[in-house]
């Protein structure tokens, strides 16, 4: 029969040989299923020839005569081919999907370049979806036929009709389900047509579902499927599901939220809309109703941030992903998100900080700089919105890591400034808006610009390298001092400050060091109320040395001339005004707090004018924040270099505030250096003792604060003690029982009940 599609009268005779194969289609189907096995073979064999001739006679016809024969044979052809699908037979499945495709897709050409009859596939889907209740060659070939039709086809009908037949079923359904879903993605992704969003929508939110699934065969499936979506259908939703209370849930969603950013790693907009989902996780739209009730849940980012350390690894072109970051901080400056993310990029950021601060610059330069004269309103929302935008830039160089400040060939950190320090005193007035550098100390100096902004820019400016900031604001402060401008003293503290803490020895060791002690020095001796400005000033000023003071320890201990500083410091001690500059901070501290005699210092015009006591105040204060700042490294050496020398004094000071300061002094080594004052415990006893005896009531207050901090101690110092708390003991039920004031009675009191404990 095969010969007759040689016959050249073919063309008349097609619609006969038709008429026969379907007849014989029908035939053995009907009389030989119920056969001895031998002839149901021979049927089967039998079948398949009038299967194979029937699509070779559909696969020769051309134009007009196969749409002809498809209009007027195709409900017969469905018909006769469907009840073949039901056999457990490959050849005859295969063979029957062939035709079914000429059918359906009314061509026996390429698929893409035709359309779908809708009609025959409403009409045939019925019978098709009862094919799928079972994972069968049948069900694999019908999966494969009506994915090709959905991918073509802009019936949406017949794909809901599909998948809610499915998804609610049993494991053998859902698994035919997932299958129908991957076979529609992987079909049109190399297909001409574009499935439209609806579609891509509906597929997204059952793999969401599906992911969910308890079977573990299921759920994978959909979790290696849900990359190949665009992630803007499946991010917010997927985002949902890490917080699902479910470990399997949670642990799943987690891996296909690494494989889904490993596909778009290279895509920086895929990462924003992530950002986008942990910002606003209540204005998602396209969240499903499938998170085990987690939708809109306030999120814990973290649980988020700690999944990206691999697509990290995955990064080859980082400078693809930070311009369209920073430009969504620049654009949303309030979010604090953004933030939260580039600080975990934060090292990749240090890979590209050229591009970074040009962005930077950039930005800035659109930006309007605050009014002269003008302060800005924090209340008011517009004042809001400005904080934020003029906070951004900040928070970007914040996010960079502190070795970037130490390239000084940076044009977009320092311009021209690294070499016009050595020749032109004219950029340690005004700063270029050209380069970071300009930027910072521009920002942290302004009168006018806001108050969070300015303290962010100062913190960020001491990390500019001392070769740089050191001139200019020792200049600035220096300028501040003797205008008495607060604002802008409080500014240059806090960014040498910040210098000292991470640039160590090279911004102490600095030669404009001279005139920023020298300013600290003035600045001390100004009386001042407590709470007022210039106090305030005054404690950046006490925080300023006492960084300097364990700046030194540190050098002092790696320095090969550290014995030639202190001799130094002691030749020059007799020169009152210099003093500050020619010796160690350390010596000068200790030796305005122990010595009597007037301070006389050179301020404004030749005028001399004699220290307050609130000044040798100061020097106490001074040891009691470096008590708290000293790194552990220089705590040894920090007891060995003060403890001993105001222990030795502070007998003879004869101002009892004085005396009182220093005992607060020796509390605070206790308290934060521990066992290091052991060697000088017995002698910090003997002071306590005496103070309680004979001081002042703050001499006593402190005096019991200090026998307190001891016998809180570690054992090896109580041991040392303990002679001398027999006379401790009677000492305080002395004054228990005297008419002293009564917070020292108190305080007295509260002792004398621990030391009967111990």
């Amino acid at each position: 029969m095969l010969l007759h599609l040689e016959d050249n009268k073919f063309p008349q005779q097609y619609t006969e040989l038709l008429e026969q194969y379907l007849s014989g289609i029908q035939f053995y189907a009907d009389n030989y299923a119920e056969e001895s096995p031998r002839n149901k073979e021979s049927g089967r064999e039998t079948i398949i020839f009038f299967l194979n001739c029937l699509a070779l006679l559909l696969g020769r016809l051309h134009g007009k005569q196969f749409e002809t024969t498809i209009e007027e044979y195709g409900s017969r052809l469905s018909e006769a081919i469907i009840s073949q699908l039901n056999r457990v037979d490959d050849e005859v499945i295969d063979s029957s999907l062939c035709i079914f495709k000429a059918v359906i897709f009314r061509t026996n050409s390429s698929l893409s370049k035709h359309s779908a009859d809708i009609r025959q596939i409403n009409a045939l889907l019925p019978m098709l979806l009862d094919l799928l209740d079972e994972r069968d060659s049948a069900a694999k070939a019908v999966i494969k036929l009506l994915a090709e039709y959905c991918s073509i086809s802009s019936d949406t009908q017949c794909l809901g009709e599909i998948l809610k037949r499915l998804i609610s079923g049993n494991v053998s359904q859902k698994r035919n389900a997932v299958d129908f879903i991957s076979d529609l993605i992987h079909m049109s992704m190399q297909s001409d047509t574009v499935l439209p969003p609806p579609i891509w929508q509906c597929l997204s939110c059952h793999l969401l579902e599906f992911i969910q699934d308890e079977q573990m065969v299921i759920n994978t499936q959909a979790s290696s499927l849900i990359p190949l979506i665009d992630p803007s259908f499946t991010l917010p939703a997927l985002v949902c599901l890490i917080y699902s209370p479910l470990e399997r849930v949670h642990s799943l969603a987690s891996g296909t939220l690494i494989a889904l950013l490993k596909k778009y790693k290279h895509n920086p907009d895929v990462i924003c809309l992530l950002l986008d989902c942990l910002s606003k996780p209540s204005e998602n739209p396209d969240i499903c109703d499938t998170a085990d009730g987690v939708e809109g849940k306030k999120t814990d980012i973290d649980r988020v941030l700690k999944l990206l350390p691999e697509w990290l690894k995955m990064v080859e072109d980082w400078k693809v992903m930070i311009g369209p970051l920073i430009d969504k901080l620049f654009a949303e400056p309030s979010n604090a998100v953004i933030v939260r993310f580039l600080s975990s990029i934060s090292e990749h950021l240090a890979t590209a900080t050229d591009f970074v601060f040009q962005r930077i610059i950039s930005y800035s330069r659109r930006q309007k700089d605050p009014d002269e004269g003008v302060y800005p309103n924090y209340d008011a929302p517009e004042g809001q919105i400005d904080l934020f935008n003029r906070l951004c830039p900040l928070l970007v160089v914040r996010l960079l890591p502190s070795q970037v400040f130490n390239d000084l060939n940076s044009s977009a950190l320092y311009d021209e400034l690294p070499t016009k320090l050595a020749h032109d005193d004219e950029c340690l007035r005004t700063q270029s808006t050209e380069c970071v550098a300009g930027l910072l100390i521009n920002r942290a100096l302004s009168k006018f610009e806001f108050e969070d902004a300015r303290r962010l820019a100062a913190e960020q400016c001491g990390r500019i390298h001392p070769k740089v900031l050191i001139p200019i604001m020792s200049y600035q402060l220096k300028n501040a001092t003797s205008a008495k401008d607060l604002l802008k003293i409080k500014a240059c503290l806090f960014s040498i400050c910040t210098s000292l803490l991470v640039n160590g020895t090279d911004a102490y060791a600095h030669p404009d060091m001279f005139w920023i002690r020298k300013a600290i020095e003035t600045i001390l001796l100004w009386p001042s109320v407590d709470g007022d400005d210039i106090s305030k000033a005054q404690h950046g000023c006490i925080d300023c040395l006492a960084l300097m003071l364990c700046t030194e320890l540190q050098a002092t201990k790696a320095a090969k001339n550290s014995i030639s500083i202190e001799v130094c410091f002691e030749q020059s001690i007799v020169s009152s005004g210099d003093s500050l500059t020619k010796g160690s901070v350390c010596s000068y501290v200790i030796h305005h707090l122990v010595c009597d005699e007037d301070i006389s210092v050179m301020l404004g015009r030749n005028k001399v004018v004699k220290a307050h006591h609130s000044f040798r105040l100061c020097m106490a204060n001074v040891l009691i924040s470096a008590c708290q700042k000293v790194p552990c490294a220089s705590k040894k050496p920090f007891v060995s270099k003060i403890l001993p020398r105001v222990l030795h004094s502070v007998e003879e000071i004869a101002n009892s505030e004085v005396r009182s300061a220093c005992i607060q002094v020796f509390f605070s080594m206790v308290y934060h250096l521990k066992s290091l004052v052991l060697p000088y415990s017995s002698d910090l006893l003997k002071v306590s003792i005496k103070s309680l005896r004979e001081g002042s009531e703050k001499e006593r207050i402190a005096g019991a604060k200090l026998l307190a901090s001891l016998m809180a101690s570690e054992e090896a110092v109580l041991q040392k003690i303990s002679g001398g708390l027999v006379e401790a003991r009677t000492l305080l039920q002395y004054i228990c029982s005297s008419d002293l004031p009564l917070d020292v009675r108190k305080m007295c009191q509260r002792l004398l009940v621990c030391l009967t404990s111990l």
